[in-house]
């Protein structure tokens, strides 16, 4: 039996970083709806070209058009055991989408981990990062800063904070996230599917939490 997971949270609460992990301890493949995107429009797939149609235009890419990426990446056979999803499902409509087209595998979502944090700390965690302009290597100035100020420790390049890692920028983005989450939020309780994890513990405490309630 197929085993998915579908693991929520604002940015900079750790994600990737936990579904990279949980990957690994798990088996199961972590599929990210932004990886997806970018690894479609690289391509240059059909559902790619059809995204870039849309997005070309300043349009919102539709629901049908992502669902398919997923459906596609999902039917792949290194997905045969499940997934992690990452990034997906962002609203109730996705997520009935979602159950449609994994009743297709013989499965269901199994379980919807839910990793939180205080829009406090999440901003802190985001608004210091820093990133070299050569390799991309990233740095923060609380928990990983250079050697050299405003220099990479690796290349020596220049550091520059993306515009979406500006405080300002990542406050609106935590914002979005959590009306948009919210409704999704209350449809995976509903289902009991539902458990919150405590995002502010250290990487291994989050990743234990996960891993036992996987477990359960």
């Amino acid at each position: 039996m197929a085993t998915y997971i579908v693991l929520l949270g604002p940015p900079g609460v750790g994600k990737g970083t936990q579904a990279n992990i949980l990957s690994k301890k798990t088996g199961l493949v972590h599929v990210s709806s932004g990886d997806l995107f970018r690894e479609n429009l690289k391509n240059e797939t059909d559902l790619g070209k059809l995204a870039r149609s849309f997005m070309d235009k300043g349009e919102l890419v539709p629901d049908d058009v992502t669902i398919a990426m997923i459906k596609d990446r999902l039917s792949r056979p290194d997905c045969k055991a499940g997934a992690i999803l990452d990034g997906f499902p962002r609203t109730p409509v996705q997520a009935e989408a979602l159950q449609k087209m994994l009743a297709n595998f013989k499965g269901d979502v199994n379980l919807v981990p839910f990793i939180s944090a205080a829009p406090s700390i999440l901003i802190e965690r985001v608004s210091g990062r820093w990133t070299c302009r050569a390799k991309g290597h990233i740095y923060h100035q609380k928990f990983n800063p250079p050697v050299v100020a405003g220099r990479c420790d690796v290349d020596g390049s220049e550091l520059y904070q993306r515009d979406d890692d500006k405080a300002e920028t990542v406050a609106r983005r935590i914002n979005v996230y959590l009306e948009q989450t919210m409704p999704l939020v209350a449809h995976y309780r509903s289902q009991n599917k539902l458990v919150e994890v405590d995002g502010t513990q250290p990487i291994e405490q989050v990743t234990n939490a996960l891993l036992a309630e996987i477990k359960k």
